[in-house]
């Protein structure tokens, strides 16, 4: 026999008590973007940095006002001032002259050639006939005139040595064709050098006379301008 008993549902019982902690779980997946939020407050200054390179330069300003004139000058005094001015003028003149004369002997102490009575120097400046003579003469003495064999052949050496291929000598037939005459009128007489075939005076303007480094007469036009030879008397004792 089976014996069947039924037990009734009883009444629900009281909340219990909170149960402890469970262990933290795994950190879940990123959540969406929030909204920004509220700018915050200004933080304090931070360090001043290092001073930045130079600007490029910047537009002109506008000018100024002008300023407040200046007082009256005191009156000048009366100068003769033309009487000075021609008298500093003439004194330029005397010492721009006396420099160009120091110059000169300068060089000539500097290279010279001389027999018993004269003294030759080549003036290392281009100039023309005319203008040669006149620089010689201003100087006291006249272009070179090589009257003998021996003087010609000096100054055939000194223009040799001294690197130069001709200079003026005092030679021209400027006042009648084909009679030449030295700086002092005086005619050529008893020697001459002519390169062979001179003078022949080529288109009708050759007039004066160069001296090759070979010691040679050559007639040239008066207008060249070129170095040239001067000579100067020796002072008698």
């Amino acid at each position: 026999m089976t014996w069947a008993t039924e037990v009734e549902e009883g009444d629900e019982g009281g909340k219990g008590d909170r149960g402890e902690v469970g262990k933290q779980g795994k950190v879940g997946p990123k959540g969406p973007k929030g909204d920004k939020g509220p700018t915050g407050d200004i933080g304090e200054q931070g360090m001043l940095g290092k001073i930045g390179p130079i600007g490029g330069k910047g537009d002109k300003g506008a000018k100024g006002l002008s300023g407040v004139s200046g007082k009256k000058g005191k009156a000048g005094t009366v100068c003769d001032c033309g009487r000075y001015r021609r008298f500093v003028g003439q004194l330029n003149i005397n010492v721009a002259r006396l420099n160009t004369s120091i110059k000169f002997v300068k060089n000539v102490i500097a290279g010279i050639r001389e027999t018993d009575e004269k003294f030759y120097y080549i003036v290392k400046e281009e100039k023309n006939y005319r203008e040669a003579l006149i620089h010689c003469r201003d100087r006291g003495g006249t272009l070179a005139m090589p009257k003998d064999e021996a003087t010609n052949a000096l100054i055939a050496d000194y223009i040799s040595s001294s690197g130069l291929f001709r200079a003026f000598i005092g030679l021209n037939d400027m006042e009648k064709e084909g009679h030449f005459v030295y700086a002092d009128n005086s005619p050529v007489q008893n020697y001459s050098n002519w390169k062979q075939g001179e003078p022949h005076d080529a288109g009708g303007r050759e007039d004066c006379v160069e001296m090759l480094s070979t010691g040679e007469w050559n007639d040239s036009e008066c207008q060249v301008t070129i170095y040239f030879v001067c000579e100067f008397l020796k002072k008698r004792k």
